[in-house]
């Protein structure tokens, strides 16, 4: 049912649901919480990855080219973020969650987005002006923006039953969702403060301890953040 007055009830009802909250030890899946009332506490990176410019992909090209490039991208980062300890846990049209937990899970994920960025210049690009007319004649860039936060986040599933998934309730999922929007030239992966702070130097520093990332000003939920952009990738 659907109906004014049962979706009124329904509204009710979740409005005054108490959550039954635990601290997770892994990154959950949907199966893991409750969908009545359950929610799970876990310390994490959340790294999303998304793909630029894919509005002028459709535009530009037959719609089986953008699907062909729009699957290569998510391929390869997943294939990236579970090499690096991730869980992919949300596919979005063109963009894809990782979660990464662990005492080297900033350092892991900031290492994934640059690795992601170099399969996109290194790999796809090549691949597709090679492969695809319609992306050689229009001289289509494929880009990318990775972004990564970290924090307390909460998994809590919602949705019907046989029709849910988790939602991820916190600062570390949505902001890092944000920088993945960022869309500026070379640089492609973006990390907060607090990502930043907890870098490895493997992960800080590249040849002859030059640091790869650059500090810049962000808004954000009415305020501003000091974020880092690197435009370094790295070969996986």
């Amino acid at each position: 049912m659907a109906s004014e007055s049962f979706l009124k009830d329904r509204v009710e009802t979740l409005f005054r649901t108490e959550f039954d909250q635990r601290d997770g030890r892994v990154v959950p899946t949907t199966e893991d919480v409750v969908l009545k009332n359950g929610a799970v506490k876990i310390d994490a990176a959340f790294l999303y990855a998304d793909l630029a410019g894919s509005a002028k992909l459709s535009k530009a090209c037959p719609w089986s080219t953008t699907a062909k490039i729009i699957r290569a991208f998510l391929d390869c980062s997943t294939r990236l973020i579970i090499k690096h300890g991730g869980h992919v846990r949300s596919f979005d049209g063109d963009r894809v969650m990782g979660v990464f937990i662990g005492d080297s899970k900033n350092s892991n994920a900031s290492i994934c987005g640059r690795e992601i960025h170099w399969s996109v210049r290194k790999i796809i690009q090549p691949a597709a002006t090679k492969q695809f007319k319609s992306i050689s004649d229009n001289g289509i860039e494929i880009r990318n923006c990775s972004g990564i936060d970290v924090g307390n986040v909460r998994a809590v599933r919602s949705g019907v039953r046989n029709s849910n998934d988790l939602i991820w309730i916190g600062k570390a999922a949505s902001f890092s969702a944000k920088l993945s929007d960022v869309r500026d030239g070379a640089y492609c992966t973006y990390i907060s403060s607090r990502t930043y702070n907890k870098l490895s130097k493997e992960a800080k520093f590249g040849a002859e301890g030059k640091n790869m990332w650059e500090a810049r000003s962000f808004d954000f939920a009415d305020e501003t953040e000091t974020v880092y952009r690197s435009n370094n990738w790295k070969m996986p």
